[in-house]
């Protein structure tokens, strides 16, 4: 090839792409204007009609499952008998069909009864004041799978009893007088996400939604549009592949209202201040370029706070697996990964649940690092620290694109610019960290107040405490509790549950200034419909048996989850004897 061909190639590619970005402009403009046709509609369709819809799309969402997650499994790198299948039938189609089925009988509920399944019997105020809401177990499913477990969402402070169930629902009692255009930027982690984002905007906000698929997980369009069909064919959705281009033509467009985000810190402040040095300067000013409401999921530097305590071997294995897990599931690329485990200085047993941690993550099959950058994340946080730990799982050196598994092991907990107190690492990396404390109370407070100042974000939290401990210090963890800044905190279990279990709440601690936006602004999911929460908090046992399906360590989760999709809606006896089948050989 001559070098004017080669000139001429390269003017020809350029042209095509101006062509193809133009094409595509021209489409985002044409769907933005038929959402904005539509919005005012959506606002007056009956309530009837939109719980219609919504079954049409659960109906959806349950047909379409096995495609999803084999679609899932090649875009991951994982073959399609892998045993880590479980992990997209639990994030994918169970979670979506979990909160859409919830937000169905609330919205049945709303329409029959004037509540949304809620009311005063469920509310209780709390020792300081606080109102809380109980939602789990709620449902009759609730008391099968989450035995034992029980959740709460508090309300923000300056809630009074007398009023929040009035608040309830509000925007079903106070119809908006205009209907407005919602963009959502979905992530690119988790298969849910996107969906359920969508879903909340239009039956929780009111708002008609165009979806930007993350680049990462474009796979999910066909399977989107199959479950969103019956949105789309009535012109309350659209959706849209693309990357940075299409989405800030997206962001900026004037028929776009208000904008929903999930992903990191960056991408708001690139969205709300620009980039390079003068975006950076018009953050510290708070000058934004793009002033539309902005609500927003952003990750966070997830603490497991470890209370000391005298544990059992048993004991100290399930929370081995427990945590691993929490720090493997999707390789890491969780915004509520475990990140810092917080321990007291002088715990006996502290190595001995480091070592079983360790065990655990050497013992699991390794996978590709999926997620973009992983790699350059990685190399940062495993030579951030010379107590770093690259724990090799199975087959490391074997499968394309995997990473060891980094664990940063005693870090100084008085060096607050430390990366891993400050970054989240977002692959499948945590660190450990200890604090001086005499006893389990002023561990509690002492490991509060450096989750609270010292932890970048507020999005989840886990508190890991035996039963004689708690009996003991039970008002040291409910001041911890009460304490603790962050959107969800879970006691001994996965904050992973407040994300998937519909009822209760998802996203970050509220009161974040707009130039300080750590884990965002705002909840979803939340299909009770309640107003002004502060967070949301699960009660779980200490050991739970049979195993967590969603353990890392669990032989039949894939067998299992399957079974929990086809239970999703309906307590089938036939479907409940398999899932106690496969969860008692797990």
């Amino acid at each position: 090839m001559t070098e004017h061909s080669s000139d001429q190639s390269i003017v020809n590619d350029a042209t095509e792409q101006l062509a193809n970005a133009s094409t595509q402009k021209s489409l985002i403009d044409q769907a933005l204007q038929e959402l904005n046709t539509h919005k005012n509609e959506w606002l007056t369709l009956s309530l009837s009609k939109k719980i219609d819809l919504l079954k049409e799309v659960l109906t959806g969402i349950l047909s379409g499952a096995e495609a999803q997650v084999a679609d899932a499994l090649v875009a991951k790198g994982l073959k399609p008998d892998s045993s880590l299948a479980s992990e997209d039938w639990l994030g994918g189609p169970y979670a979506n069909a979990r909160v859409v089925g919830t937000l169905i009988e609330a919205l049945e509920s709303l329409e029959a009864h004037g509540h949304t399944g809620v009311t005063e019997k469920d509310a209780y105020v709390l020792e300081n004041g606080q109102v809380a809401v109980k939602v789990l177990p709620k449902r009759l499913m609730d008391h099968v799978l989450v035995n034992g477990f029980k959740g709460e969402v508090r309300l923000q402070k300056h809630v009074k009893a007398s009023e929040w169930l009035e608040r309830c629902a509000h925007v079903y009692k106070e119809v908006p007088n205009e209907g407005r255009v919602a963009l959502v930027l979905g992530a690119g982690n988790v298969a849910s996400i996107g969906l359920l984002d969508v879903i909340h905007k239009l039956y929780l906000e009111a708002q008609v939604c165009v979806l930007k698929f993350n680049p990462v997980n474009e796979y999910l369009e066909p399977h989107y549009a199959k479950a969103l069909a019956p949105l789309m064919n009535a012109g309350f959705v659209r959706m849209f592949k693309g990357g940075a281009e299409e989405g800030k033509y997206l962001c900026q467009h004037e028929l776009v209202d208000e904008i929903h985000i999930t992903g990191s810190d960056k991408t708001h402040d690139a969205i709300v201040y620009g980039v390079g040095e003068e975006g950076a300067q018009r953050k510290a000013n708070d000058e934004p370029i793009c002033d539309k409401r902005i609500s927003s999921e952003l990750g966070n530097v997830s603490p497991i706070i470890i209370v000391p305590g005298s544990w059992t071997q048993a004991e100290i294995n399930f929370h081995a697996a427990n945590i691993a897990t929490m720090m493997y599931n999707n390789v890491g690329f969780n915004c509520n990964a475990a990140r810092v485990l917080i321990m007291q200085k002088g715990w006996p047993q502290k190595r001995a649940l480091i070592d079983a941690i360790q065990e655990v993550l050497g013992s699991l099959e390794a996978r590709p690092a999926y997620y973009p950058g992983a790699q350059t994340r990685y190399e940062r946080f495993i030579n951030s620290d010379e107590g770093a730990l690259a724990i090799k799982p199975k087959g490391l050196e074997g499968t394309e694109k995997a990473l060891p598994i980094g664990l940063i092991v005693d870090v100084d907990s008085d060096d607050h610019e430390h990366l891993c107190f400050n970054e989240e690492a977002f692959c499948a990396m945590a660190a450990t960290t200890s604090l001086e404390a005499s006893d389990a109370r002023s561990f509690l407070e002492l490991s509060t107040q450096f989750a609270n100042d010292v932890l970048w974000g507020t999005l989840n939290a886990t508190v890991i405490i035996d039963p004689r401990t708690e009996k003991t210090f039970k008002s040291a963890l409910n001041k911890a509790v009460d304490e603790l800044k962050y959107g969800s905190v879970c006691i001994n279990h996965w904050p992973a549950l407040s994300y998937g279990l519909g009822s209760t709440t998802w996203g970050a601690y509220p009161g974040h200034a707009r130039n300080d936006i750590q884990s965002g602004t705002g909840v979803v999911h939340n299909t009770y419909l309640l107003e002004d929460v502060e967070k949301t908090v699960i009660y779980g046992p200490f050991t739970v048996w049979p195993k967590p399906p969603w353990f890392v360590t669990h032989k039949r989760s894939t067998e299992v989850a399957k079974v929990l999709v086809e239970t999703a809606t309906n307590l089938k006896p036939l479907a409940l004897a398999k899932l106690f089948y496969h969860a008692l050989r797990g």
